[in-house]
Order: structure tokens, then C-alpha cells, then sequence
């Protein structure tokens, strides 16, 4: 839970519309590892489904 808190901060900071867009995270590697789908965390409108925000 924590990671997904993690990878999906560049998308809750308006700096990418998707997590797989912000070319900084280890995101990409988890996804590599099959940990991750690929389209995880698409965007502020999953925001709410994931359980993030405040």
C-alpha cells in the first residue's frame, strides 16, 4: 500500500495525467516484475478508486 501511496504522488501533484508517464519512479521497474499492470493508476479520475487523496 505504501508504494501505491508513492508511485501515484507525481499524478496527484499535477506533474503527469498517468503514474506510467513520470519517468523518475520505480514504478516502471515494478511493472518489469509483473507487481504492476502496465495502465495502473491512469489518472485523477482512478484517484478516488485506489483510495488516495485527501
Amino acid at each position: 500500500m505504501y508504494m501505491d501511496y508513492i508511485h501515484y504522488n507525481p499524478v496527484k501533484h499535477g506533474l503527469v495525467k498517468r503514474v506510467c508517464d513520470y519517468p523518475y519512479s520505480t514504478f516502471h521497474r515494478y511493472v518489469k516484475l509483473d507487481i504492476y499492470p502496465e495502465h495502473w493508476g491512469g489518472g485523477l479520475d482512478t484517484a478516488s478508486e485506489y483510495g488516495f487523496g485527501e
